[in-house]
Formats: C-alpha cells, structure tokens, sequence
C-alpha cells in the first residue's frame, strides 16, 4: 500500500485513520463534500457523516479504508456512479455490496444547470477521462466551433437562450428519475443564485437537496446555511443578454473569477483555442456531444 501524502491523511482523518460506530457516507463529486457539510451541520442529521475523498480522486490503495468505513455505515448517499468507474469498483452498486445488510442508500443526482452560462460545457474524451482545458476546466461552445473552422453563429435570441435553458433543466429531470431525489423543479426560480458554474450548484440549491434528502430518510429537514459560498471558488461570466432573456434583475459580468481573481474571458479563451490546436479530438468530442445546445443557441 503507498503511503498516504500527510496533508491527505489529515484531511480526511477517520478515512484514513479508522475509528468506531454507525457513520453516514456521502458518494460522489464535489457536490458530495458540500451535501456532507450540509448534513454535517444539521442538529439531528444522524449518523455522523464523514468526510471522504471525491469519487475521482479515490485510487486503489483507498479500497480497504473505504470498505472498511463501508463496514460500519448505515446511510450512504451518492451520485449515480457507473461501474467499473476509472476502472476502479467505485460504482454506487459496487459500493453498496459492501454496506452492512440494513443499511440505506438514497441516490442523489449529479447537478447541473447551463442556464446561466449557455456557452459552457464540460467535455471528456476517452483518451484521457481527466484532461481539462487550461486557466478553467469549462469549454466553450463559441472558442469549440471556431477551432472546428466554423463561421461565427449569429447572436442567439431571447427565445433561444430561454431554449437552452429549459434544455438544460429537462436533462437533469431526466438524469434524476433514477434518483431518489431532485432539484430540477427549482432551477429556473433561483436565477443567479443556482449556479456558479454549470456544475457548481449555489448553495440554494444544494440546501434544498440538503433538506429533500433529510425529508426522504425521514429525518426532520433543517439543514442550513454554512455562511460560506460551498462551491464559490470558480465562478463562470454572467452575459447581460442571457440575464435579459431569462428576466433576472441582476447585474452582468464579463470575467470569470476563479478564487475571487478576476480573468479576462478573453484571455481564457484565447488559451483555450491554443489547447486545442494540440488537442483537435476534443473539438470533435463537444462539437457531437452538445450539438443540441449548438442548435438551440442558434435559432434551429
């Protein structure tokens, strides 16, 4: 077994220095470690929820730390994780093999919301699952078709990126009928305060779920407000057409802010279509996996 970085084993402790006793664990991305905060500081959310790492920072070495906090959990929480995830046994159903006989699993969904930020996507090809753009790990819908050679679209319309909006909503209520629990119905009524990236919930967001999980195991559904932005670090621009469109009163941004650093969009753009000349088959990747989007924006 490799040894475990110090700062590592500090920060998630019981993960890796063992201890005793019922415990919650909450299975997933980024979003998880902000469900766990949540749950964490709800005065009768019971068992304790511990803190683990994100789905795709577990490695092999932490099999037997995780099976054997899996031993003594009674609720787990996750995200719909497919099998054989990173060619690891890291699915929610691999996982769950491991949970004592009466244990609970709830399903929660993978959020996320383009409704604000109808330009931003994520893309992934199978030559490297990890590999991210430079400056932000978003794509951009606009810098994809340029670097595929396509002429720029016309300027979407208020329809249009109502359009995209709704699509948006629409995956993610499709994602979560095999979840025990949902946020879709709440997305569009939030308006900036949803999202800080497409797959960065606002902390309204994840509050609601924070709470519908409670209610869902049947606990009383008090979760609150940390008094910190959860998952505030990145934080994507906000154009005032898109703003106009989907009538918020709020006020636009043209930069992104990426740990409260403003970064000219520009320039993130610009990085990103350089990554790309070295990198043509994620050009390929987006432009086919968000062709419905593209479509939208552009009035088809």
């Amino acid at each position: 077994m490799r040894h475990v970085d110090p700062g590592r084993r500090r920060h998630y402790g019981e993960f890796y220095d063992g201890g005793s006793g019922p415990v919650a664990l909450v299975h997933g991305n980024c979003q998880a470690e902000s469900l766990r905060v949540l749950l964490a500081g709800s005065p009768t959310f019971a068992p304790r929820p511990v803190r683990i790492p994100p789905v795709h920072e577990l490695t092999a070495d932490d099999l037997p730390h995780l099976h054997a906090l899996l031993a003594r959990t009674t609720v787990l929480l996750s995200q719909p994780v497919r099998d054989g995830y990173r060619d690891l046994p890291l699915g929610t159903a691999e996982i769950a093999a491991h949970l004592p006989p009466d244990a609970r699993v709830l399903r929660w969904p993978v959020v996320r919301y383009a409704g604000l930020h109808p330009w931003t996507v994520i893309v992934r090809h199978p030559s490297d699952m990890a590999a991210v753009p430079p400056v932000v790990p978003y794509h951009d819908l606009r810098t994809l078709t340029a670097a595929a050679g396509r002429p720029p679209a016309p300027a979407p319309t208020p329809a249009a990126f109502r359009a995209a909006a709704d699509l948006t909503v629409a995956e993610l209520a499709q994602r979560e009928r095999a979840t025990d629990v949902g946020v879709s119905d709440l997305l569009l009524g939030l308006g900036v305060d949803a999202a800080h990236t497409l797959n960065h919930p606002g902390n309204p967001v994840l509050i609601a779920l924070a709470r519908r999980v409670q209610a869902a195991l049947g606990l009383p559904a008090d979760a609150d407000d940390p008094g910190r932005a959860l998952l505030g670090g990145i934080r994507a621009p906000l154009d005032a057409a898109v703003l106009a469109a989907l009538g918020l009163d709020a006020a636009p941004r043209e930069h992104w802010l990426v740990d409260g650093v403003p970064v000219d969009d520009a320039d993130v753009r610009a990085a990103q279509r350089d990554w790309y000349t070295a990198h043509p088959q994620w050009v390929a990747a987006g432009l086919e996996r968000h062709a419905r989007r593209i479509s939208l924006l552009a009035g088809a």
